[in-house]
C-alpha cells in the first residue's frame, strides 16, 4: 500500500500519546486517522494535534474518522478497550476486551483493510492472538507491542547501575507483557561485556522485579501508563514503515506453542520477518515455558 497511513483506534491516553509522539519527531508516517467509540473525542484530539503542525518537526495529515477509513491504511494501531485499574492484572481485563476487539476487527476487515495490525491494548499478547484469529490475516501481519516497553525499562535500569547510556545496553524481557515475563540475563550485554559479570545476582533479581512491577507503581500514582508505551509504539511503526529490519521484542505468533508472546524479532515492511533463534539458558527456558503456559491458559479461558 505504501501510503504510510496509520489509523489509531482509541483516543484515550495511550492513543493520543502515540499520535503526539508521531508528530513530535521525524517519522515515516504521512497520515494519521484517529477513531474512537466517542467520535467527538477523536475529533477533539485531531484538532488539538493539528494545532501543533506549524511548529512540529514533521508535517502529518491528521483527521478523525471511522473504521471504514482503514481500507487504505498501512498499519492499524489498536489501543481501545477497558483500561487497567489499580490492583487489576492485565489478564483480568481479558474477557471484557476480547469482546470489544471482535466487533472492532470485523468492521476494520470489512473496510478492505490488508495492512498490519499493531496491538497495544492489554492483555496485549492474548489480544494479539485473537486479532490474528478474528482478522484472518497472515500471522506475520499481526504484531503486538510485546515486551518492547519492558525491555526499555530493563535497559534504563541496567544503565543506571553501570553508568552508561541505555541505548548502549542490549537486554531483553521476553514472554508475557505482564507478571510472568522473563529477563534474558544470559544474553544481556553492554558493548559486548556481559551484564551478569558486572552485577551480582541480588542486584539482577532486584532489577527484574522492578521492571516486572513498575507499571503497577505508575498506575497507582497517576492512573495509567502512556508516554513510555507511546514512544515504543512509534519505534515499531518506524521499523515497519521504513523497512528498517530492526530487532524488537514484539509479540507475534509462535507456531510451536500456538501463542503470541514477546520475543526478539526482525520487524520490517512485511511485519514480523522472522523471530530470532536465541540460545537462552535452561533456567530462562523453563521460566519462558511458564510464561507461555499463563498465556495458553488465558487464551483457553475465552469462549468465543
Amino acid at each position: 500500500m505504501d501510503n504510510n497511513k496509520v489509523m489509531i483506534v482509541g483516543t484515550g491516553n495511550v492513543g493520543a500519546s502515540i499520535a503526539f509522539s508521531i508528530i513530535s519527531q521525524r517519522t515515516a508516517v504521512n497520515e494519521i486517522v484517529l477513531t474512537d467509540i466517542i467520535a467527538k473525542d477523536a475529533e477533539g484530539e485531531a484538532m488539538d494535534l493539528r494545532d501543533a503542525l506549524a511548529v512540529a518537526p514533521s508535517y502529518v495529515k491528521i483527521s478523525s474518522g471511522t473504521y471504514k477509513d482503514a481500507h487504505d491504511c498501512d498499519v492499524v494501531v489498536i489501543t481501545a478497550g477497558a483500561a487497567q485499574k489499580p490492583g487489576e492484572t492485565r489478564l483480568h481485563l481479558l474477557r471484557k476486551n476480547v469482546n470489544i476487539l471482535q466487533g472492532m476487527i470485523e468492521q476494520i476487515m470489512a473496510s478492505g483493510f490488508n495492512g498490519i495490525f499493531l496491538v497495544v491494548t492489554n492483555p496485549m499478547d492474548v489480544l494479539t492472538y485473537y486479532t490474528w484469529k478474528f482478522s484472518g490475516l497472515p500471522a506475520e501481519k499481526v504484531i503486538g507491542s510485546g515486551t518492547v516497553l519492558d525491555s526499555a525499562r530493563l535497559r534504563q535500569r541496567i544503565a543506571n547501575y553501570l553508568n552508561v547510556n541505555p541505548k548502549s545496553v542490549h537486554a531483553y524481557q521476553i514472554g508475557e507483557h505482564g507478571d510472568s515475563e522473563v529477563t534474558l540475563w544470559s544474553l544481556a550485554d553492554v558493548g559486548g561485556q556481559k551484564v551478569a559479570e558486572s552485577l551480582d545476582s541480588g542486584v539482577r533479581d532486584g532489577i527484574s522485579d522492578f521492571v516486572r512491577n513498575e507499571a503497577y507503581g505508575i498506575i497507582e500514582k497517576k492512573g495509567a501508563t502512556y508516554y513510555g508505551i507511546a514512544t515504543c509504539v512509534v519505534q515499531i511503526l518506524n521499523s515497519i514503515l521504513n523497512d528498517e529490519m530492526r530487532v524488537l521484542p514484539v509479540s507475534s505468533l509462535d507456531t510451536f506453542s500456538g501463542t503470541c508472546f514477546g520475543f526478539p524479532s526482525v520487524v520490517g515492511r512485511e511485519g514480523v520477518v522472522r523471530r530470532l533463534d536465541l540460545k537462552i539458558s535452561e533456567k530462562e527456558g523453563l521460566e519462558l515455558q511458564k510464561s507461555i503456559n499463563v498465556l495458553k491458559n488465558a487464551i483457553s479461558e475465552v469462549k468465543i
